[in-house]
């Protein structure tokens, strides 16, 4: 067991184990922009394999201090409210009654640290905001110049967020929230708010964090990052240290087997109940930093299937199905181009393998991971639950290269994205293709 495994407390959702998750720019998804457009979409998203449905802020956008022509979703007015660009209350409860019919779960993204400047909490509760030496209300960061920071050493502002978090659940049935900059906000307060929304219904909490991402200009040695957030408030963080490590290996920077570091440090903080999220996109990283064809280069989908198939839950991101290889407008209108869907069958692959296969599973304690010898452009795995095994390989070359299975890998074999049966014998090896991959799922 692991030494610390006392202090994770958080009993997940039985339907999370299984579980992919989709992140939605309900803006950005269709023309019309609103909840009932882009209802229509939850057929495919089911169909592709997808349990979670994260949509992004739903509520009334602050106008004072606004950036751009609509403002930033994360920049809240009210906190009750439903932003009526989107549709209505009945609309909101409409799309989660759909997303359960289909077997899905819905997220509301939640913005507890702070509000737009023209809330009215900020004229009527005014003790409830950071205030620097004069008297004046600070954004939290000096960029994020549309909101206001909230200071949670007032217990009514606690009592307030806590009672705002519980209307959604009981009133629109969702499933839970993904919580933005979750570690500025006190970890006790997301502590008690989790006790209290799980006595309404079992939630699922995402943390937008990560605990091992180190800050303040340490190195990943130095870095002792603690575990608060996620053992007894949240589910799940988001994996950002695989994510850069990712991009620093399209760079250059990083050599690829450097996620062998990655994957040690995390299970020396976690034990394998902790969940972890993996993405090469989404709505920060697309718009701020570039898409995944930006950033990864030909390496894009290859990134796609580890962040998929790693010890931890994939996260999609609006059009990238469609290989959307745009940065949408944060504060704007812009409508993604879908064109035909061209990944759609990619992901389904992927999605489907990790939702039916035991050894994919989040947390899941008898599971086991054992990488297999490569060169250093290949990064290769097994995945095991009793008899049932994956095996990814991915490169990153520009020349096909092989991997050569070890005697315990003999077998028979499904190759997942060519459809058909291999059998292999000890010391047999397979060819993974240029900027490609291979996932094998074996056979009993």
């Amino acid at each position: 067991m692991h030494p610390e495994a006392h202090l994770f407390q958080v009993q997940h959702p039985t339907w999370a184990a299984h579980a992919s998750i989709y992140e939605v720019n309900v803006r950005q998804f269709t023309p019309e922009g609103t909840f009932r457009a882009f209802e229509a979409h939850l057929p495919r998203l089911a169909a592709m394999g997808i349990t979670i449905v994260w949509l992004m802020p739903i509520h009334p956008i602050g106008k004072l201090n606004r950036k751009g022509s609509l403002g930033s979703q994360y920049a809240v007015q009210d906190y009750f409210g439903v932003n009526p660009e989107f549709g209505t209350l009945d609309d909101l409860r409409h799309l989660v009654q759909t997303a359960h019919s289909l077997g899905l779960y819905v997220l509301l993204d939640w913005v507890a640290n702070h509000t737009s400047w023209d809330n009215p909490l900020v004229a009527q509760h005014p003790e409830w905001y950071t205030q620097d030496a004069a008297g004046n209300f600070v954004p939290p960061v000096p960029d994020w110049q549309d909101v206001i920071d909230l200071n949670y050493d007032n217990d009514e502002l606690r009592r307030y967020m806590t009672d705002a978090l519980l209307y959604w659940v009981r009133e629109a049935d969702i499933d839970g929230y993904r919580c933005d900059v979750a570690g500025l906000v006190p970890t006790d307060f997301w502590d008690a708010a989790r006790r209290e929304l799980d006595q309404v219904k079992p939630v699922f909490m995402l943390a937008e964090w990560d605990e091992l991402y180190p800050s303040g200009g340490l190195t990943w040695e130095e870095f002792n990052g603690d575990t608060k957030l996620l053992e007894r408030a949240f589910d799940m963080t988001f994996g950002l240290r695989l994510h850069y490590l990712l991009d620093h290996v399209a760079e250059g920077k990083q050599p690829l087997h450097d996620i062998d570091v990655y994957l040690a440090a995390e299970r020396a903080k976690y034990p394998p109940s902790v969940y972890l999220m993996h993405f090469t996109s989404n709505h920060d990283v697309n718009s701020w930093d570039g898409t995944e064809y930006e950033r990864l280069g030909p390496n894009a989908l290859p990134f796609a299937v580890l962040t998929c198939l790693l010890p931890g839950m994939p996260l999609l991101y609006s059009g990238q199905e469609a290989a959307l290889n745009k940065r949408l407008a944060f504060f704007d209108k812009d409508t993604i181009d879908w064109q035909n869907y061209p990944l759609q069958g990619f992901y389904t692959r992927l999605l489907h393998l990790k939702k039916r296969h035991s050894a994919l599973h989040n947390g899941v304690l008898e599971s086991r991971f054992y990488r297999l010898p490569s060169s250093p452009s290949v990064y290769a795995f097994v995945r095991q639950h009793g008899t049932a095994a994956v095996l990814v390989a991915i490169n990153i070359s520009t020349e096909p290269q092989p991997v050569l299975l070890p005697e315990a890998a003999a077998g028979t074999y499904h190759d997942v994205f060519q459809d058909v049966p291999l059998m292999f014998r000890t010391d047999d090896a397979i060819e993974i293709p240029a900027h490609g991959w291979r996932v094998l799922e074996k056979q009993p």
